[in-house]
């Protein structure tokens, strides 16, 4: 198992990778009722969705859905939380996976999928729910993305791009697809039950695609560069489709 390898190798390192990605450690406020109203809420719309009520969150968290709307003012107010905290999460978390962790740490955070449950629970639901608000989301994503990748370019961990917010829609994309492809997998093993293990998926579609999806990250896919040069001839060297 990867994560035995790298306890073995560095225990202290990965533990301080699982902590970082673990949806409650980010934030000095973990807690406070508010944070812990917030991870509760993550955990219940990333299992069922965001039809699931103020009252099954505040059970969650141990407290009246009063205290909730104390807190939040509304349900769209909770969400509004949620949705700038896995984004925050998320950003944090590529940040320093792609320009301070070593190879080893990376390894070992995937290979513990479970630390990434709740986050990767709430994405899939905020994309299927569809909407502005699903749209503002990724939207979020990408530039989160763009952010992170010029972190690692500036640390020499990532090629420069000519286009980076292309670049970064591009891979979100590619996540996006990833995640959403794990969900449909995972539902369709249980029969379309409406509880899919998070961690499991995950784990799952990880390990199909890792290796190649390393590989084309590391290596590239094309042999020549003559479909690049092409595009950029056909296009002036600037990156929109040709006519």
């Amino acid at each position: 198992m990867w994560t035995a390898t790298v306890r073995r190798r560095g225990w202290r390192s990965a533990e301080h990778v699982f902590r970082v990605v673990n949806v409650r450690s980010v934030d000095s406020d973990d807690l406070t009722t508010r944070a812990r109203i917030r991870d509760a809420a993550i955990a219940r719309f990333g299992r069922d969705g965001f039809r699931a009520g103020l009252r099954a969150v505040a059970t969650d968290a141990g407290v009246s859905p009063a205290l909730v709307i104390h807190h939040f003012g509304s349900k769209d107010g909770l969400r509004a939380e949620c949705d700038a905290y896995v984004l925050r999460t998320i950003r944090e978390t590529k940040t320093e996976a792609m320009t301070r962790w070593s190879p080893m740490q990376v390894v070992g955070a995937i290979d513990d999928a479970e630390q990434y449950a709740a986050i990767f629970g709430y994405v899939v639901r905020a994309l299927l729910e569809g909407g502005p608000v699903a749209a503002t989301f990724v939207e979020g994503m990408v530039a989160d993305a763009a952010s992170y990748l010029a972190e690692a370019v500036q640390s020499g961990t990532v090629r420069p791009s000519a286009d980076p917010v292309g670049r970064a829609r591009y891979l979100i994309a590619t996540s996006v697809g990833m995640l959403l492809i794990a969900h449909l997998e995972a539902e369709a093993g249980r029969g379309v039950s409406p509880t899919v293990d998070p961690a499991g998926a995950l784990r799952e579609i990880w390990r199909s695609v890792l290796l190649p999806g390393l590989e084309v990250m590391t290596y590239g896919l094309l042999t020549t560069s003559e479909l690049l040069d092409e595009f950029r001839a056909a296009t002036d060297g600037h990156a929109t489709a040709p006519p």
